[in-house]
């Protein structure tokens, strides 16, 4: 699964679409105080992506396929989709480049 997560992020738009929803609201859905969700919806994101004020089929894509990576998760919160960051998933990603790091760095080349 973590190739699959490496080849998602290395699209340019992929890994602009983490870094917004990171800069959001610590990149996590809040509840308001109506007890609905809050956090950047699925048209924010088309919108700082493309400039678009409506989301488009190609970030659509985008986001469908960061969540089947399991980078984000995508809730309906009424008329909105509400796009967030899972960052239990981001860790796993990180700590395994870590042990590849470490692995190389303890490896005495000839």
């Amino acid at each position: 699964m973590i190739p699959r997560v490496l080849k998602s992020l290395a699209d340019p738009t992929r890994l602009h679409i983490v870094q917004y929803l990171a800069s959001m609201c610590c990149g996590q859905a809040c509840v308001n105080e109506y007890g609905g969700l809050e956090g950047a919806t699925a048209g924010q994101v088309c919108c700082h992506i493309t400039g678009a004020e409506k989301i488009t089929s190609t970030v659509s894509h985008h986001l469908h396929d960061l969540e089947s990576v399991g980078l984000i998760q995508i809730e309906r919160s009424g008329k909105s989709m509400i796009c967030t960051l899972r960052p239990e998933r981001m860790r796993q990603v990180a700590d395994h480049l870590n042990e590849l790091a470490q692995s190389a760095e303890r490896r005495t080349c000839c």
